[in-house]
């Protein structure tokens, strides 16, 4: 078994795919509309599906922001210079929202950056 891909809920879909392509270096996978049902589905990510989990981007027609609940955490993606990583994100117009630094009770250095939608991804220092 292995974990195939995370879902989200986005309310504009092109500027979701910008930030995840653009902010990050993901590819877009692929995309398709369900026009029956007035919804698309994108999947990003750092590699194909048959190998590498990715993030399904489902974008509701009908639908342009979503109440983000207190159930969901965050995504996490593994980054080898954390600080030139925000320096490169804030230039790109993210949102930094915990700046890169040791985490209060461990050595590990981790930032928080806020996708267009207030979803939080975790930065992690590689080693």
């Amino acid at each position: 078994m292995r974990l195939l891909h995370t879902m989200i809920r986005v309310g504009n879909l092109d500027r979701s795919i910008a930030f995840y392509t653009g902010c990050f270096g993901m590819k877009l996978i692929r995309r398709k509309d369900y026009e029956a049902g007035r919804f698309t589905l994108a999947f990003v990510g750092y590699g194909n599906e048959s190998s590498h989990t990715v993030i399904e981007l489902t974008h509701n027609w009908d639908t342009e922001k979503y109440d983000l609940g207190d159930g969901f955490g965050h995504l996490a993606i593994g980054v080898g210079d954390i600080y030139a990583a925000c320096d490169r994100l804030r230039e790109q117009g993210a949102t930094i929202t915990r700046e890169p630094g040791p985490m209060k009770h461990g050595a590990t250095e981790i930032a928080f950056v806020e996708d267009p939608d207030g979803y939080k991804i975790e930065l992690i220092q590689t080693k």
